[in-house]
């Protein structure tokens, strides 16, 4: 993914979208761990060589779009000044979606076994 892009996360809980901004994470050169920000909202983190940047918000919590809009946009402006990737979780809390972003749709290949695996279907922004 390019610097700078904005990635919405979309899925059941346990469909592994924190799992799967961990290995963006990796792939971005971050070695500190990554956890679900669901209680903190935002986690930013910064590669330890010249890799790159990863902001990832969860917006489970924010059950007020007006809320989730509001922080939405000031980790958009963080993620744009760092250059990062911005991945989103529970993008649909927002009052509408952004239009130029990455869409990644997750979803277990059995729901009644989560070690089955899982599906991803990445919709481009263009």
């Amino acid at each position: 993914m390019p610097a700078g892009a904005l990635l919405l996360l979309f899925g059941d809980l346990g469909a592994g979208k924190t799992c799967l901004v961990q290995g963006l994470a990796v792939g971005l050169g971050i070695e500190e761990p990554i956890t679900s920000p669901t209680f903190a909202l935002a986690q930013h983190y910064l590669a330890t060589d010249a890799g790159g940047a990863l902001v990832h918000l969860d917006l489970y919590r924010l059950e007020q779009p007006a809320a989730a809009d509001e922080l939405f946009a000031q980790e958009e402006e963080e993620a744009l000044a760092l250059g990062a990737l911005l991945a989103v979780e529970w993008p649909e809390r927002l009052s509408r979606l952004p239009q130029a972003c990455w869409r990644i749709q997750l979803s277990l290949t059995d729901a009644n076994d989560p070690d089955a695996g899982r599906v991803a279907e990445l919709i481009t922004p263009f």
